[in-house]
Protein backbone atom coordinates (compact mmCIF):
# COMPACT_ATOMS: atom_id res chain seq x y z
CA UNK A 1 0.00 0.00 0.00
CA UNK A 2 2.69 2.47 -0.48
CA UNK A 3 4.26 5.35 -2.00
CA UNK A 4 8.13 6.50 -0.81
CA UNK A 5 8.81 5.62 2.76
CA UNK A 6 11.25 5.84 4.99
CA UNK A 7 11.95 2.29 5.62
CA UNK A 8 11.77 -0.34 2.34
CA UNK A 9 12.22 -3.27 4.93
CA UNK A 10 9.50 -1.77 7.35
CA UNK A 11 7.00 -1.43 4.61
CA UNK A 12 7.69 -4.99 2.72
CA UNK A 13 6.52 -6.41 6.42
CA UNK A 14 3.51 -4.59 6.70
CA UNK A 15 2.31 -5.20 3.58
CA UNK A 16 2.05 -8.98 4.43
CA UNK A 17 0.84 -7.58 7.44
CA UNK A 18 -2.12 -5.89 5.98
CA UNK A 19 -2.86 -8.49 3.16
CA UNK A 20 -2.54 -11.26 6.46
CA UNK A 21 -5.03 -9.33 8.24
CA UNK A 22 -7.46 -9.06 5.06
CA UNK A 23 -7.44 -12.49 4.03
CA UNK A 24 -6.83 -14.75 6.89
CA UNK A 25 -8.79 -14.05 10.04
CA UNK A 26 -6.24 -14.84 12.79
CA UNK A 27 -6.27 -16.27 16.61
CA UNK A 28 -6.59 -14.69 20.12
CA UNK A 29 -5.21 -15.43 23.21
CA UNK A 30 -7.57 -11.84 24.60
CA UNK A 31 -9.07 -12.64 28.19
CA UNK A 32 -12.97 -12.63 28.67
CA UNK A 33 -14.92 -9.82 29.41
CA UNK A 34 -17.87 -10.42 31.12
CA UNK A 35 -21.55 -8.58 31.99
CA UNK A 36 -24.55 -9.61 32.60
CA UNK A 37 -26.74 -11.47 29.83
CA UNK A 38 -29.75 -8.69 29.15
CA UNK A 39 -33.21 -9.57 27.29
CA UNK A 40 -32.38 -11.97 24.07
CA UNK A 41 -35.23 -10.07 21.96
CA UNK A 42 -34.16 -8.31 19.27
CA UNK A 43 -30.41 -9.62 18.93
CA UNK A 44 -29.31 -10.72 16.02
CA UNK A 45 -26.73 -14.06 15.76
CA UNK A 46 -23.82 -14.50 13.02
CA UNK A 47 -20.82 -16.46 12.64
CA UNK A 48 -17.66 -15.68 12.31
CA UNK A 49 -14.67 -18.47 11.69
CA UNK A 50 -12.32 -16.67 14.52
CA UNK A 51 -12.61 -14.52 18.02
CA UNK A 52 -13.26 -10.97 17.63
CA UNK A 53 -9.75 -10.28 19.27
CA UNK A 54 -8.49 -7.98 21.91
CA UNK A 55 -11.01 -5.11 20.76
CA UNK A 56 -7.45 -2.98 20.53
CA UNK A 57 -8.00 -0.19 18.08
CA UNK A 58 -4.38 0.45 17.40
CA UNK A 59 -3.05 -3.05 16.11
CA UNK A 60 -3.94 -5.64 13.41
CA UNK A 61 -4.40 -10.02 13.98
CA UNK A 62 -6.05 -11.41 16.49
CA UNK A 63 -8.74 -7.74 16.30
CA UNK A 64 -11.44 -8.43 13.46
CA UNK A 65 -12.12 -5.53 11.27
CA UNK A 66 -15.35 -5.60 11.17
CA UNK A 67 -15.55 -5.55 15.51
CA UNK A 68 -12.94 -3.23 15.61
CA UNK A 69 -15.52 -0.85 13.56
CA UNK A 70 -18.27 -1.65 15.43
CA UNK A 71 -16.85 -0.29 18.40
CA UNK A 72 -14.38 2.67 17.15
CA UNK A 73 -14.62 5.38 14.63
CA UNK A 74 -13.30 7.32 12.58
CA UNK A 75 -12.33 11.20 11.59
CA UNK A 76 -14.08 10.00 7.79
CA UNK A 77 -16.40 7.50 6.44
CA UNK A 78 -15.85 6.05 2.92
CA UNK A 79 -19.08 5.88 1.02
CA UNK A 80 -20.51 4.62 -2.04
CA UNK A 81 -17.99 6.11 -4.98
CA UNK A 82 -15.28 7.11 -2.68
CA UNK A 83 -17.24 9.98 -1.16
CA UNK A 84 -15.50 10.89 2.23
CA UNK A 85 -18.42 11.88 4.64
CA UNK A 86 -17.96 13.35 7.81
CA UNK A 87 -17.60 11.32 10.75
CA UNK A 88 -16.10 12.22 14.16
CA UNK A 89 -14.91 14.93 12.35
CA UNK A 90 -18.00 17.48 10.89
CA UNK A 91 -15.61 19.55 8.62
CA UNK A 92 -12.33 20.14 7.95
CA UNK A 93 -9.77 22.19 6.04
CA UNK A 94 -6.54 21.25 3.55
CA UNK A 95 -3.89 24.16 3.35
CA UNK A 96 -3.10 25.34 -0.16
CA UNK A 97 0.45 23.41 -0.13
CA UNK A 98 -1.31 20.00 1.11
CA UNK A 99 0.42 19.72 4.25
CA UNK A 100 -1.84 20.83 6.84
CA UNK A 101 -5.07 19.02 8.05
CA UNK A 102 -7.28 21.07 10.34
CA UNK A 103 -10.23 18.64 11.84
CA UNK A 104 -13.88 20.84 13.61
CA UNK A 105 -14.42 18.31 15.54
CA UNK A 106 -18.39 17.22 16.49
CA UNK A 107 -19.37 18.69 20.14
CA UNK A 108 -22.02 16.27 20.72
CA UNK A 109 -19.69 12.77 21.05
CA UNK A 110 -19.32 10.80 24.29
CA UNK A 111 -17.48 7.97 25.00
CA UNK A 112 -19.49 4.46 25.83
CA UNK A 113 -18.22 5.13 29.71
CA UNK A 114 -19.79 8.90 29.38
CA UNK A 115 -16.40 10.79 29.17
CA UNK A 116 -15.77 13.56 26.60
CA UNK A 117 -14.69 12.94 22.55
CA UNK A 118 -12.38 16.07 21.88
CA UNK A 119 -9.17 17.54 20.57
CA UNK A 120 -7.13 16.25 23.56
CA UNK A 121 -7.79 12.49 22.62
CA UNK A 122 -7.42 12.62 19.21
CA UNK A 123 -4.02 13.97 20.00
CA UNK A 124 -3.44 10.87 22.48
CA UNK A 125 -4.45 8.58 20.32
CA UNK A 126 -2.44 9.61 17.24
CA UNK A 127 0.38 9.94 18.99
CA UNK A 128 0.38 6.91 20.58
CA UNK A 129 0.25 5.81 16.80
CA UNK A 130 3.02 7.53 16.27
CA UNK A 131 5.10 5.98 19.10
CA UNK A 132 4.68 3.10 17.06
CA UNK A 133 5.48 4.24 13.26
CA UNK A 134 7.35 1.41 12.21
CA UNK A 135 4.36 -0.96 13.06
CA UNK A 136 2.10 1.07 11.08
CA UNK A 137 4.11 2.77 8.24
CA UNK A 138 1.96 1.01 5.74
CA UNK A 139 -0.29 3.50 5.81
CA UNK A 140 1.44 6.18 3.71
CA UNK A 141 0.23 9.46 5.69
CA UNK A 142 1.25 7.88 8.96
CA UNK A 143 5.34 8.16 8.72
CA UNK A 144 4.39 11.54 6.45
CA UNK A 145 3.06 13.27 9.59
CA UNK A 146 5.26 15.76 11.55
CA UNK A 147 3.06 17.75 13.92
CA UNK A 148 -0.07 16.62 16.02
CA UNK A 149 -1.81 20.30 17.29
CA UNK A 150 -4.80 20.83 19.61
CA UNK A 151 -6.09 24.20 18.74
CA UNK A 152 -9.17 24.48 20.93
CA UNK A 153 -11.24 21.65 22.45
CA UNK A 154 -13.10 21.39 19.19
CA UNK A 155 -10.29 21.50 16.94
CA UNK A 156 -7.31 19.60 15.51
CA UNK A 157 -4.41 20.21 13.37
CA UNK A 158 -2.70 17.64 11.79
CA UNK A 159 0.98 18.94 9.81
CA UNK A 160 2.76 16.61 6.96
CA UNK A 161 6.01 16.77 6.15
CA UNK A 162 4.89 16.80 2.52
CA UNK A 163 1.97 16.88 0.45
CA UNK A 164 0.21 13.35 0.78
CA UNK A 165 -3.57 13.64 -0.76
CA UNK A 166 -4.62 9.89 0.07
CA UNK A 167 -4.63 11.57 4.01
CA UNK A 168 -8.40 11.67 4.13
CA UNK A 169 -9.22 8.64 2.27
CA UNK A 170 -6.82 6.26 4.50
CA UNK A 171 -8.30 8.19 7.93
CA UNK A 172 -11.13 6.31 6.44
CA UNK A 173 -9.52 2.72 7.22
CA UNK A 174 -10.65 0.45 10.32
CA UNK A 175 -7.15 0.60 11.89
CA UNK A 176 -5.27 1.82 13.19
CA UNK A 177 -6.86 5.47 13.08
CA UNK A 178 -9.57 5.47 15.32
CA UNK A 179 -10.48 6.48 19.00
CA UNK A 180 -10.18 4.80 22.20
CA UNK A 181 -11.35 6.30 25.11
CA UNK A 182 -9.08 7.75 27.66
CA UNK A 183 -10.25 4.60 30.22
CA UNK A 184 -8.99 2.50 27.55
CA UNK A 185 -5.38 3.19 27.74
CA UNK A 186 -3.07 1.28 29.60
CA UNK A 187 -0.92 3.24 32.40
CA UNK A 188 2.26 4.02 30.30
CA UNK A 189 0.23 4.58 27.05
CA UNK A 190 1.33 2.08 24.95
CA UNK A 191 -1.41 0.76 23.33
CA UNK A 192 0.50 -1.72 21.45
CA UNK A 193 0.89 -4.14 24.09
CA UNK A 194 -2.84 -3.83 24.54
CA UNK A 195 -5.66 -1.99 25.88
CA UNK A 196 -7.45 -2.06 29.38
CA UNK A 197 -11.04 -1.89 28.34
CA UNK A 198 -12.71 -1.01 25.13
CA UNK A 199 -13.96 1.77 25.41
CA UNK A 200 -15.01 3.45 21.83
CA UNK A 201 -17.51 6.08 20.21
CA UNK A 202 -19.59 4.12 18.33
CA UNK A 203 -22.71 2.28 17.83
CA UNK A 204 -21.72 -1.09 19.75
CA UNK A 205 -20.30 -1.82 22.94
CA UNK A 206 -18.64 -4.93 23.90
CA UNK A 207 -21.42 -6.99 26.86
CA UNK A 208 -20.01 -10.21 26.91
CA UNK A 209 -17.19 -12.07 25.37
CA UNK A 210 -16.04 -15.97 25.80
CA UNK A 211 -13.13 -16.44 24.14
CA UNK A 212 -13.46 -18.54 20.45
CA UNK A 213 -16.98 -19.16 21.49
CA UNK A 214 -18.89 -15.88 21.09
CA UNK A 215 -19.02 -12.24 21.73
CA UNK A 216 -22.66 -9.89 22.37
CA UNK A 217 -22.33 -6.78 21.73
CA UNK A 218 -25.47 -4.11 22.88
CA UNK A 219 -26.16 -1.08 20.95
CA UNK A 220 -25.04 2.11 22.80
CA UNK A 221 -28.26 4.03 23.57
CA UNK A 222 -26.22 7.33 24.23
CA UNK A 223 -24.63 6.93 20.66
CA UNK A 224 -24.37 10.26 18.93
CA UNK A 225 -25.31 8.85 15.55
CA UNK A 226 -28.37 6.66 13.81
CA UNK A 227 -28.94 4.34 16.70
CA UNK A 228 -29.05 1.08 15.15
CA UNK A 229 -32.33 -1.36 14.91
CA UNK A 230 -30.92 -3.96 16.46
CA UNK A 231 -30.46 -4.12 19.70
CA UNK A 232 -27.43 -6.46 19.93
CA UNK A 233 -25.49 -8.77 18.08
CA UNK A 234 -24.05 -11.53 18.88
CA UNK A 235 -21.00 -13.27 17.40
CA UNK A 236 -20.74 -17.13 17.22
CA UNK A 237 -17.17 -18.41 16.69
CA UNK A 238 -17.86 -21.45 14.16
CA UNK A 239 -14.41 -22.58 12.15
CA UNK A 240 -15.49 -25.16 10.16
CA UNK A 241 -18.05 -23.16 7.24
CA UNK A 242 -19.87 -26.73 6.84
CA UNK A 243 -20.66 -25.94 10.74
CA UNK A 244 -21.64 -22.92 9.95
CA UNK A 245 -24.04 -23.63 6.62
CA UNK A 246 -25.60 -26.46 9.34
CA UNK A 247 -26.15 -23.62 12.37
CA UNK A 248 -27.72 -21.99 9.52
CA UNK A 249 -30.22 -23.98 8.05
CA UNK A 250 -31.00 -25.43 11.88
CA UNK A 251 -31.61 -21.64 12.63
CA UNK A 252 -29.36 -21.25 14.71
CA UNK A 253 -27.69 -17.88 13.12
CA UNK A 254 -29.83 -15.39 11.36
CA UNK A 255 -26.78 -14.19 9.49
CA UNK A 256 -23.51 -15.75 7.30
CA UNK A 257 -21.60 -12.68 5.15
CA UNK A 258 -18.17 -11.83 4.03
CA UNK A 259 -15.94 -13.06 2.08
CA UNK A 260 -15.03 -16.79 1.77
CA UNK A 261 -17.09 -17.08 4.78
CA UNK A 262 -19.54 -19.82 2.95
CA UNK A 263 -18.45 -21.66 -0.04
CA UNK A 264 -20.06 -20.42 -3.57
CA UNK A 265 -21.21 -23.97 -3.75
CA UNK A 266 -23.80 -23.81 -0.10
CA UNK A 267 -24.24 -20.02 -1.33
CA UNK A 268 -26.07 -20.88 -4.17
CA UNK A 269 -27.61 -24.36 -2.86
CA UNK A 270 -29.15 -22.19 0.43
CA UNK A 271 -30.52 -19.49 -2.39
CA UNK A 272 -31.67 -22.05 -4.59
CA UNK A 273 -34.37 -23.40 -1.70
CA UNK A 274 -36.22 -19.89 -1.58
CA UNK A 275 -36.28 -20.25 2.14
CA UNK A 276 -33.95 -17.54 2.37
CA UNK A 277 -33.06 -13.87 1.58
CA UNK A 278 -29.67 -13.61 0.12
CA UNK A 279 -27.59 -10.38 -0.99
CA UNK A 280 -24.37 -10.11 -3.47
CA UNK A 281 -21.97 -6.97 -2.86
CA UNK A 282 -20.55 -4.51 -5.57
CA UNK A 283 -17.29 -5.64 -6.75
CA UNK A 284 -14.77 -5.33 -3.74
CA UNK A 285 -11.57 -6.19 -5.52
CA UNK A 286 -10.00 -7.71 -8.64
CA UNK A 287 -8.50 -11.14 -8.43
CA UNK A 288 -5.77 -10.64 -10.83
CA UNK A 289 -3.21 -13.10 -12.44
CA UNK A 290 0.23 -10.71 -11.73
CA UNK A 291 3.19 -12.26 -14.67
CA UNK A 292 6.81 -12.26 -13.30
CA UNK A 293 8.14 -10.26 -16.55
CA UNK A 294 11.90 -10.83 -15.51
CA UNK A 295 11.53 -14.46 -16.64
CA UNK A 296 12.53 -14.97 -19.81
CA UNK A 297 9.52 -16.88 -21.27
CA UNK A 298 7.82 -14.29 -20.15
CA UNK A 299 9.61 -11.22 -20.64
CA UNK A 300 8.08 -10.44 -24.21
CA UNK A 301 4.56 -8.61 -24.42
CA UNK A 302 3.67 -10.65 -27.05
CA UNK A 303 3.62 -13.98 -25.03
CA UNK A 304 1.69 -12.11 -22.04
CA UNK A 305 -0.65 -10.89 -24.48
CA UNK A 306 -1.21 -13.97 -25.93
CA UNK A 307 -1.94 -16.09 -22.70
CA UNK A 308 -4.54 -13.43 -22.07
CA UNK A 309 -6.09 -13.88 -25.46
CA UNK A 310 -5.80 -17.51 -25.12
CA UNK A 311 -8.62 -18.36 -22.23
CA UNK A 312 -12.00 -18.06 -22.32
CA UNK A 313 -12.11 -15.50 -19.16
CA UNK A 314 -15.86 -14.81 -19.41
CA UNK A 315 -16.83 -19.13 -19.60
CA UNK A 316 -14.33 -20.04 -16.75
CA UNK A 317 -15.42 -17.05 -14.47
CA UNK A 318 -19.42 -17.95 -14.74
CA UNK A 319 -19.14 -21.86 -14.24
CA UNK A 320 -16.66 -21.08 -11.41
CA UNK A 321 -18.49 -18.98 -9.35
CA UNK A 322 -21.60 -19.44 -10.31
CA UNK A 323 -22.15 -16.09 -12.11
CA UNK A 324 -21.63 -14.70 -8.31
CA UNK A 325 -18.41 -13.07 -9.70
CA UNK A 326 -18.19 -11.33 -12.74
CA UNK A 327 -15.78 -11.03 -15.96
CA UNK A 328 -13.10 -8.53 -15.14
CA UNK A 329 -11.82 -5.89 -17.82
CA UNK A 330 -9.34 -3.50 -15.46
CA UNK A 331 -7.14 -4.08 -13.09
CA UNK A 332 -9.43 -2.58 -10.22
CA UNK A 333 -12.86 -2.22 -10.05
CA UNK A 334 -14.59 0.63 -11.61
CA UNK A 335 -16.53 1.57 -8.70
CA UNK A 336 -12.89 2.86 -6.91
CA UNK A 337 -11.94 6.50 -7.02
CA UNK A 338 -10.16 7.44 -10.47
CA UNK A 339 -11.07 4.70 -12.20
CA UNK A 340 -13.69 4.98 -14.31
CA UNK A 341 -13.50 5.46 -17.91
CA UNK A 342 -10.07 4.26 -18.39
CA UNK A 343 -9.80 3.10 -22.19
CA UNK A 344 -7.65 -0.17 -22.02
CA UNK A 345 -6.81 -2.74 -24.40
CA UNK A 346 -9.62 -4.91 -25.27
CA UNK A 347 -8.81 -8.83 -24.95
CA UNK A 348 -11.01 -11.26 -25.78
CA UNK A 349 -11.09 -14.80 -25.97
CA UNK A 350 -8.77 -15.60 -29.50
CA UNK A 351 -7.39 -18.70 -29.98
CA UNK A 352 -6.06 -17.81 -33.52
CA UNK A 353 -4.72 -14.51 -32.01
CA UNK A 354 -2.76 -16.39 -29.04
CA UNK A 355 -1.39 -18.83 -31.16
CA UNK A 356 -0.44 -16.15 -33.98
CA UNK A 357 1.14 -13.66 -31.08
CA UNK A 358 3.32 -16.68 -29.96
CA UNK A 359 4.48 -17.04 -33.59
CA UNK A 360 5.73 -13.75 -33.93
CA UNK A 361 7.61 -14.13 -30.55
CA UNK A 362 9.26 -16.96 -31.92
CA UNK A 363 7.95 -19.87 -29.92
CA UNK A 364 6.94 -22.48 -32.48
CA UNK A 365 5.74 -26.35 -32.18
CA UNK A 366 8.28 -28.88 -33.62
CA UNK A 367 6.75 -31.93 -35.75
CA UNK A 368 5.64 -34.60 -33.47
CA UNK A 369 5.41 -32.21 -30.22
CA UNK A 370 2.21 -30.49 -28.13
CA UNK A 371 4.84 -28.34 -25.99
CA UNK A 372 6.14 -24.26 -28.33
CA UNK A 373 9.94 -24.11 -28.16
CA UNK A 374 12.26 -21.67 -28.50
CA UNK A 375 16.12 -22.28 -28.89
CA UNK A 376 15.48 -25.11 -27.48
CA UNK A 377 13.73 -24.58 -24.98
CA UNK A 378 9.85 -25.35 -23.99
CA UNK A 379 7.42 -22.75 -23.07
CA UNK A 380 6.86 -23.95 -19.96
CA UNK A 381 5.65 -21.69 -17.21
CA UNK A 382 4.61 -22.25 -13.57
CA UNK A 383 1.15 -20.76 -11.91
CA UNK A 384 1.35 -20.76 -7.83
CA UNK A 385 -2.49 -20.76 -5.59
CA UNK A 386 -3.73 -20.59 -2.45
CA UNK A 387 -4.16 -23.97 -2.18
CA UNK A 388 -6.73 -23.22 0.56
CA UNK A 389 -8.94 -21.43 -2.15
CA UNK A 390 -10.99 -23.19 -4.05
CA UNK A 391 -11.56 -20.79 -6.80
CA UNK A 392 -8.16 -20.46 -7.00
CA UNK A 393 -7.23 -23.71 -7.56
CA UNK A 394 -9.90 -24.61 -9.95
CA UNK A 395 -9.65 -21.32 -12.18
CA UNK A 396 -5.48 -22.77 -12.27
CA UNK A 397 -6.71 -26.34 -13.52
CA UNK A 398 -8.87 -24.43 -16.04
CA UNK A 399 -5.99 -22.25 -17.32
CA UNK A 400 -3.52 -25.22 -17.54
CA UNK A 401 -6.04 -26.91 -20.19
CA UNK A 402 -7.03 -23.86 -21.94
CA UNK A 403 -3.01 -22.90 -22.32
CA UNK A 404 -2.85 -26.34 -23.38
CA UNK A 405 -4.59 -25.92 -26.38
CA UNK A 406 -2.38 -23.13 -27.52
CA UNK A 407 0.95 -24.93 -26.68
CA UNK A 408 2.08 -23.39 -23.47
CA UNK A 409 2.59 -26.19 -20.40
CA UNK A 410 1.57 -24.55 -17.25
CA UNK A 411 2.69 -26.13 -14.09
CA UNK A 412 0.41 -25.45 -11.13
CA UNK A 413 1.67 -25.88 -7.62
CA UNK A 414 -0.63 -25.24 -4.30
CA UNK A 415 0.79 -23.12 -1.18
CA UNK A 416 -0.53 -22.22 1.88
CA UNK A 417 -0.98 -18.35 1.89
CA UNK A 418 2.13 -17.22 3.97
CA UNK A 419 3.86 -19.31 1.48
CA UNK A 420 2.45 -17.59 -1.17
CA UNK A 421 2.84 -14.18 0.17
CA UNK A 422 6.73 -14.91 0.63
CA UNK A 423 7.35 -15.78 -2.42
CA UNK A 424 5.76 -13.29 -3.82
CA UNK A 425 7.84 -11.16 -1.90
CA UNK A 426 10.68 -12.81 -3.09
CA UNK A 427 9.91 -12.57 -6.69
CA UNK A 428 10.25 -16.49 -6.55
CA UNK A 429 7.23 -17.11 -9.07
CA UNK A 430 6.17 -17.37 -12.81
CA UNK A 431 2.73 -16.67 -12.37
CA UNK A 432 0.99 -15.36 -8.97
CA UNK A 433 -2.83 -14.65 -8.29
CA UNK A 434 -3.92 -11.34 -6.67
CA UNK A 435 -6.27 -9.75 -5.44
CA UNK A 436 -6.35 -5.67 -4.94
CA UNK A 437 -6.91 -4.48 -1.37
CA UNK A 438 -10.17 -2.60 -2.31
CA UNK A 439 -11.75 0.52 -0.45
CA UNK A 440 -10.85 2.40 1.44
CA UNK A 441 -7.25 2.00 0.43
CA UNK A 442 -7.16 1.67 -3.43
CA UNK A 443 -6.27 3.09 -6.20
CA UNK A 444 -3.25 4.79 -3.93
CA UNK A 445 -2.06 1.73 -2.18
CA UNK A 446 -2.27 -0.73 -5.31
CA UNK A 447 -0.02 1.55 -6.98
CA UNK A 448 2.22 2.36 -4.33
CA UNK A 449 2.91 -1.61 -3.81
CA UNK A 450 3.83 -1.95 -7.74
CA UNK A 451 6.34 0.81 -7.15
CA UNK A 452 7.73 -1.35 -4.49
CA UNK A 453 10.88 -2.97 -4.67
CA UNK A 454 11.82 -6.22 -3.37
CA UNK A 455 7.62 -7.10 -3.73
CA UNK A 456 6.58 -8.65 -6.73
CA UNK A 457 4.57 -6.20 -8.52
CA UNK A 458 7.90 -4.58 -9.22
CA UNK A 459 9.60 -7.75 -10.95
CA UNK A 460 6.48 -7.98 -12.74
CA UNK A 461 6.83 -4.43 -14.58
CA UNK A 462 10.32 -5.06 -14.58
CA UNK A 463 10.17 -5.36 -18.39
CA UNK A 464 8.28 -2.81 -19.07
CA UNK A 465 10.27 -0.05 -21.81
CA UNK A 466 8.39 2.88 -19.51
CA UNK A 467 8.84 1.42 -16.29
CA UNK A 468 10.84 4.01 -15.07
CA UNK A 469 8.62 6.53 -15.89
CA UNK A 470 5.53 4.56 -14.75
CA UNK A 471 7.38 4.30 -11.47
CA UNK A 472 7.86 8.61 -11.27
CA UNK A 473 4.32 8.83 -12.23
CA UNK A 474 3.24 6.92 -9.06
CA UNK A 475 5.32 8.74 -7.11
CA UNK A 476 3.92 11.78 -8.73
CA UNK A 477 0.26 11.00 -7.82
CA UNK A 478 0.03 11.42 -3.47
CA UNK A 479 1.77 14.96 -3.99
CA UNK A 480 -0.83 16.24 -6.58
CA UNK A 481 -3.12 18.77 -5.64
CA UNK A 482 -4.91 19.21 -8.77
CA UNK A 483 -7.69 17.15 -8.89
CA UNK A 484 -7.50 16.84 -13.10
CA UNK A 485 -3.95 16.12 -13.13
CA UNK A 486 -4.25 13.49 -10.40
CA UNK A 487 -6.97 11.87 -12.50
CA UNK A 488 -4.98 12.28 -15.60
CA UNK A 489 -2.21 10.36 -13.83
CA UNK A 490 -4.17 7.45 -12.88
CA UNK A 491 -5.81 6.98 -15.98
CA UNK A 492 -2.18 6.85 -17.88
CA UNK A 493 -0.84 4.63 -15.03
CA UNK A 494 -3.35 2.66 -14.77
CA UNK A 495 -3.95 1.89 -18.80
CA UNK A 496 -0.04 1.11 -18.99
CA UNK A 497 0.27 -1.55 -16.61
CA UNK A 498 -2.53 -2.86 -18.00
CA UNK A 499 -1.83 -2.68 -21.54
CA UNK A 500 1.38 -4.40 -21.64
CA UNK A 501 -0.09 -7.32 -19.69
CA UNK A 502 1.80 -8.14 -16.50
CA UNK A 503 -1.33 -8.34 -14.86
CA UNK A 504 -4.10 -10.04 -16.16
CA UNK A 505 -7.48 -8.81 -15.01
CA UNK A 506 -10.06 -12.31 -14.08
CA UNK A 507 -12.96 -11.22 -12.05
CA UNK A 508 -14.37 -9.19 -9.39
CA UNK A 509 -14.51 -10.33 -6.08
CA UNK A 510 -18.22 -9.60 -4.49
CA UNK A 511 -19.06 -10.20 -0.72
CA UNK A 512 -22.23 -12.28 -0.03
CA UNK A 513 -24.55 -12.13 2.88
CA UNK A 514 -27.26 -15.18 3.12
CA UNK A 515 -29.84 -14.44 6.22
CA UNK A 516 -33.67 -15.52 7.52
CA UNK A 517 -36.63 -14.39 5.97
CA UNK A 518 -37.10 -12.07 9.22
CA UNK A 519 -33.84 -9.72 9.12
CA UNK A 520 -34.40 -6.96 7.19
CA UNK A 521 -32.19 -3.79 5.74
CA UNK A 522 -29.15 -5.78 5.26
CA UNK A 523 -26.42 -3.19 2.79
CA UNK A 524 -23.31 -3.84 2.57
CA UNK A 525 -20.72 -1.08 3.88
CA UNK A 526 -18.93 0.85 1.02
CA UNK A 527 -16.00 0.64 2.96
CA UNK A 528 -14.54 -3.44 2.25
CA UNK A 529 -13.27 -3.97 6.08
CA UNK A 530 -16.57 -2.14 8.09
CA UNK A 531 -19.02 -3.76 9.83
CA UNK A 532 -22.91 -4.14 8.37
CA UNK A 533 -24.91 -4.00 11.42
CA UNK A 534 -26.22 -0.29 11.16
CA UNK A 535 -29.69 -0.14 9.86
CA UNK A 536 -30.21 -4.04 10.49
CA UNK A 537 -32.81 -5.55 11.99
CA UNK A 538 -35.58 -8.88 12.97
CA UNK A 539 -38.97 -8.70 12.67
CA UNK A 540 -40.52 -8.86 15.71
Amino acid sequence: MFNERNSRKTLLITVLILLLSTLLFGCTNASNVSAPKGDQDNMLTMAWPRDVGEMNPHVYNPSQLFAQSMVYEPLVSYQDGGELKPHLAESWDISDDGKEYTFHLRQDVKFSDGTSFNAEIVKKNFDTILNNVELHSWLGFISKIDQTDVIDENTFKLTLTEPYYPTIQELAVVRPVRFLGEAGFPEDGDTSKGVVEPVGTGPWILEEHKVDEYAIYKRNENYWGELPKAEKIKVKIIPDAETRVLAFEKGELDLIYGEGVISLDAFKQLESTGNYETSISEPVATRQLVINTKKEQLSDERVRQALHYGFNKEAMVEGITSGLEEKANHILPTNLPYTQNIDVLSIGYDVEKAKSLLDQAGWTTPKGKTVREKDGKPLEIELMYDSSESIQKVMAETLQSEWAAIGVKLNIVGVELTDQIQRFKDNEFDINFFSNYGAPYDPHTFLNVVASEGFGFNEAISAYPNKDELLKQISEVPQTTDEEQRQQLYSSILKSIQDQGAIVPISYIKKTAIYQKDVTNFTFPANRDEHPFTGISTKQ
